[in-house]
């Protein structure tokens, strides 16, 4: 063989798609995103208000059935994007990941974050929390279109960029419940002073907290992460050396 035609097979040879196992981090989240729908879901498929582990506000009495239908399209949401941003899972399986696709954007994300603002905006968890609510589900909403309207146009690079916005938002109801462990055991201390012993000052306190630090720390990460700079990968010297020659 020539060696005029060795850097053109160079060039062109592919890249070994990287181990399942270079990907620590899919492992865990399926474990977490499984274990927290599992959790979250049996108080609800009950149908018993009852059991609702957000309280009923009063004259809205659509809250509750609202509540059920949006934890259970939440829950569809959190476990497909699991498999959206598996890297192996999108490569192998592109029909897999497309159909799995229509699936957390209209059987997930839209009517879920639709619903989301809704009770959210009657959340008896006060003013802070409801605008927090609110806000979420408009944004959460809105990247998840633009990335599913992106993929349609074939654009898919944006498509990659706004559907992991979506997901970050996604799995923000599971971050929001690490922050209301963190301010529950700070402010908790501080209910006879700070809060005078009012209850509900205090859980308003640590729900406008939560609600806030759940969603928009991970999606300000995410935006870092995307906007970063990845540094440029030097040539292999084994492809430098049959270039050369």
């Amino acid at each position: 063989m020539s060696t005029a035609t060795q850097p053109v097979e160079a060039a062109g040879t592919a890249r070994p798609a990287p181990r399942w196992w270079r990907r620590p981090w899919v492992g865990p989240l399926a474990l977490v995103a499984v274990t927290f729908v599992v959790l979250s879901i049996p108080p609800y498929i009950t149908l018993d208000p009852a059991l609702s582990r957000v309280p009923q506000p009063e004259g809205f009495p659509a809250h509750y059935p609202l509540l059920v239908a949006h934890v259970l399209f939440a829950s569809v949401a959190i476990l497909t994007c699991c498999f959206q941003v598996w890297p192996a899972f999108r490569r192998r399986y592109p029909v897999a990941h497309r159909r799995l696709g229509r699936v957390y954007v209209v059987g997930g994300v839209l009517p879920a974050a639709v619903m989301a603002a809704v009770i959210g905006a009657v959340s008896p968890f006060g003013p802070v929390a409801q605008m927090s609510n609110v806000l979420l589900a408009v944004v959460w909403f809105g990247c998840t279109v633009a990335g599913w309207r992106a993929g349609r146009q074939r654009r898919f690079g944006d498509h990659r960029k706004w559907m992991i916005r979506s997901f970050v938002l996604t799995i923000s109801t599971v971050t929001n419940r690490v922050w209301g462990v963190v301010w529950g055991v700070v402010l908790g201390p501080q209910l006879a002073t700070t809060f005078d012993g009012n209850e509900g000052y205090l859980l308003a306190t640590t729900a406008g907290l939560t609600t806030w630090l759940g969603w928009v720390i991970p999606l300000l990460i995410a935006q870092w992460w995307l906007e970063r700079r990845p540094k440029r990968a030097l040539p292999r010297t084994g492809a430098r050396d049959r270039v050369a020659a």
